[in-house]
């Protein structure tokens, strides 16, 4: 279009005008079609929860392996990537919160003994349990009657599980080393309490320096288990149907007798030791069993223990399990309370007597259990570790080592239920002996519940406050106990 004005020609381009006008319709018009769209994802979002996600990611995967097995062998790295995100943080995770949780509460040494001692005999009383109903079933059902002897011996290397290898785990020849070395969870914890304890005798500024430095250090963790936990339910779908997709639903029946008899053992020992030692603790099951949920269904997809520890130590927290019992319990209980594998060792081992046709007296089993009761402690640290377990004690025993092929068809498919309730158990550990100690929910817990305190670390205002020594250490936690009653 072209005006004359004053005598000028004016060129007055009608085309990007009208380009401009549309391009809000445009939009109008994309947002139409993706609104609904963005409305289901706000519904989800608000109505789902992360272990429904998981629950559907597992009925997913499942689905995947049996129909496209192909396929779902070959997504198996979307599930160990899941695992390696998980791998990564667990050292700086346990480190930070176990440095906080002892040194940050007073240079009470006596305690942290105390919480050692007592959460070492809750280990060893429920694994011997988990022996002793491991036993029973095994006897009672006797799933190896049937089997016939395979040819195939499996292929592993018998290296040994003496005192001196245990002790070579549990303490590193570097701290750098155990803190990338994702398996090495008592050596970390040998770390933690060394570096806690040094703490302790410490100048009160170098604490304060070090306590603030790991403070922050466990917070930006969590914060770091938070991203990592968006990634679950596709890790966990993927590893569940490489699974399936690999050894195939049908290797369940081919040793179906063998699985059936874990899974129903492990059940058995859920309401028969779990269950009442819960109820002796008194604590509320409905919200425990809320709190469980995710790391045990986590620990069940993934066959690994290490995926569901730093989302168990989180949820404990949120439970009201006071940092540093957690911060020790758990990470401590990954090799010292492993109820499913201890219990499966058991069953595992007079299958194999079962299916080579070797009589065992009541005597030679209860020296197997024994034997197994010692040997299984710390084991989380070594690769293939119940079959190490297993090969030595049916060496001693006797036993021939063939029937393990038998096991290892199906052995995914009960790894998966033997993780799990090494999960359950070292969480029910966590909340007993917090009970125990008297320290479940504290007023702490309470006033945070209920906004009364703020959500940064009160250990540092102690290290603000306090002189560290024992004097003051008590008079400075007595005149904190007595302002929470006054509150109250």
């Amino acid at each position: 279009m072209t005006d004359m004005i004053e005598g000028h020609h004016t060129t007055v381009s009608v085309a990007p005008a009208t380009q401009y006008n549309d391009e809000p319709k445009k939009r109008s018009m994309v947002g139409k079609v993706f609104a609904p769209l963005g409305v289901a994802l706000t519904f989800l979002r608000r109505k789902t929860n992360l272990t429904m996600w998981i629950v559907f990611a597992m009925v997913t995967g499942i689905i995947l392996g049996h129909f496209a097995p192909d396929f779902s062998v070959q997504i198996k790295p979307l599930g160990d990537l899941f695992i390696r995100m998980i791998q990564c943080i667990v050292g700086p995770l346990i480190f930070s919160t176990l440095v906080v949780g002892i040194a940050g509460h007073g240079d009470d040494l006596a305690r942290v003994g105390r919480l050692a001692v007592k959460s070492i005999v809750y280990f060893e009383v429920v694994t011997t349990f988990a022996l002793i109903i491991g036993l029973l079933s095994v006897n009672i059902i006797k799933p190896g009657h049937g089997f016939t002897m395979g040819n195939e011996t499996p292929n592993i290397t018998k290296t040994p599980i003496t005192w001196v290898t245990e002790l070579n785990h549990i303490v590193p020849t570097s701290f750098f080393g155990a803190m990338a070395d994702h398996a090495a969870v008592l050596a970390i914890v040998f770390c933690a309490i060394m570096f806690s304890v040094a703490i302790m005798l410490a100048d009160r500024e170098s604490k304060k320096i070090m306590l603030a430095f790991n403070d922050s250090l466990s917070k930006i963790m969590f914060k770091v288990v938070h991203l990592v936990m968006n990634y679950a339910p596709i890790g966990i779908g993927a590893a569940l149907a490489a699974t399936v997709g690999q050894y195939g639903l049908h290797s369940l029946s081919a040793s179906g007798k063998l699985v059936g008899t874990l899974y129903g053992t492990l059940i058995v020992f859920v309401i028969v030791i779990l269950f009442p030692i819960a109820l002796l603790a008194r604590l509320p099951l409905k919200e425990f069993a809320r709190t469980v949920g995710e790391p045990f269904l986590m620990a069940f997809a993934t066959a690994s223990s290490e995926s569901a520890l730093p989302k168990a130590m989180e949820s404990m927290i949120a439970f009201g399990c006071p940092p540093e019992i957690v911060a020790f319990v758990i990470p401590t209980g990954y090799s010292f309370n492993l109820d499913g594998s201890t219990l499966y060792l058991a069953l595992a081992a007079m299958f194999c007597a079962q299916v080579a046709q070797v009589e065992k007296s009541l005597g030679e089993q209860i020296i197997m259990m024994l034997t197994l009761m010692l040997t299984s402690k710390g084991v989380a640290a070594v690769p293939r570790a119940s079959f190490i377990v297993l090969i030595g004690t049916l060496g001693n025993a006797n036993v021939p080592t063939e029937p393990l092929a038998l096991i290892m068809g199906v052995d995914a498919f009960m790894d998966m239920a033997r993780t799990a309730i090494n999960v359950l158990g070292n969480m029910t550990a966590c909340a007993v002996v917090s009970k125990w100690e008297g320290e479940f929910r504290n007023e702490e817990w309470h006033m945070r519940q209920n906004g009364e305190l703020p959500q940064h670390s009160a250990v540092m205002d102690e290290v603000q406050d306090s002189e560290y020594n024992n004097h003051a250490h008590h008079n400075h936690m007595a005149d904190d106990k007595e302002s929470i009653r006054s509150r109250h």
